[in-house]
C-alpha cells in the first residue's frame, strides 16, 4: 500500500483551540450515540461502540461526555435522532471520495457537501461508481517511537497483519474486518502503543496527481472535515 488513505481528523487531537477541540467532541458524541442505538450500551458486548469510545478516549473526551453520548443512544437522556451517511465522490485530478457521516437532516447534508465538493472542483458520484475501488478494513494505528522498524514489521506481520503504512511517528497495521481486536490485542501483548483502531475504507490502489491538484484535495477535505455531519473522509490518493 503506497500510503494512507484516510484523512483523519487527528488534527482536532493536536489543536489547542478550544473550538476545535469542542467540535471533535460534538461529532465523537454523535458516534457513540448512533453504536449506543444500534447495539446497546455495552462496550463489552458492542464492538462499534467499544471503537468509537477508544477513539474518544484518544481524543481525550473527558468520561462525563462519552457516558452522555451513550445514554442518549440508548435513550436513558433525551437526545436529537441521528442518521448515518455514506456517500461516494471524486474530487481534484479525477481522485475518489468517500464521506462517512452522521446527520439529523440528511438532505440538509447533502446540499452543505455538494456545495463544499463544487467548489474544489469535485462531484457526488452515483451509488457503488467509487466504492468498488476500495475495501473494507480494520486499522490499528502504532505508535513507532523508540521502536526499530525492521523489529516492529515483524510483530505486526506474526500479529496478522494485511498490509501496513508507515507515517511520521506511527504505522497504520490493516486487518480483516473480523480480525481487528484480536490483532490489536495481540499487538498490545508485544508492548505496543496502540494510538486508535477503526474500521476504514481502503483505496485497492492508490493514484498520483500533481501538486496543484494535491493542494486542491487538501483544501477540499479541510472544508469538509470542518462540516459538523461529516466523520470521516477517505480517498485513493497518497496524503
Amino acid at each position: 500500500m503506497s500510503g494512507h488513505s484516510h484523512w483523519s481528523s487527528i488534527k482536532y487531537q493536536k489543536s489547542a483551540t478550544d473550538a476545535k477541540k469542542s467540535k471533535a467532541f460534538s461529532k465523537l458524541a454523535r458516534l457513540i450515540a448512533v453504536a449506543a442505538r444500534e447495539k446497546g450500551g455495552d462496550p463489552n458486548f458492542n464492538p462499534n461502540l467499544r471503537i468509537a469510545i477508544e477513539k474518544a478516549h484518544s481524543f481525550n473526551m473527558p468520561k462525563e461526555k462519552i457516558e452522555n453520548a451513550i445514554k442518549k443512544g440508548t435513550g436513558e437522556l433525551e437526545g436529537v435522532s441521528f442518521e448515518e451517511f455514506t456517500f461516494e465522490a471524486y474530487g481534484p485530478g479525477g481522485i475518489a471520495i468517500i464521506i462517512e457521516g452522521i446527520t439529523d437532516n440528511r438532505n440538509r447534508s447533502i446540499g452543505e457537501i455538494k456545495q463544499i465538493l463544487a467548489k474544489h472542483g469535485g462531484k457526488l458520484a452515483e451509488e457503488g461508481s467509487v466504492k468498488w475501488m476500495f475495501e473494507r478494513k480494520g486499522c490499528t494505528i502504532v505508535n513507532t517511537q523508540e521502536q526499530d522498524k525492521e523489529d516492529l514489521e515483524l510483530k505486526v506481520i506474526e500479529a496478522g497483519a494485511e498490509d501496513t503504512c508507515w507515517e511520521k511517528d506511527s504505522l497504520a497495521v490493516y486487518i480483516k474486518v473480523e480480525d481487528l481486536e484480536k490483532v490489536k490485542k495481540e499487538l498490545e501483548n508485544k508492548g505496543l502503543k496502540i494510538e486508535s483502531s477503526s474500521l476504514e475504507w481502503a483505496a485497492k490502489e492508490n493514484i498520483e496527481i500533481d501538486e496543484k491538484n494535491k493542494q486542491s484535495c487538501y483544501e477540499l477535505f479541510e472544508l469538509l472535515d470542518e462540516n459538523d455531519s461529516v466523520q470521516e473522509i477517505y480517498s485513493n490518493f497518497s496524503f
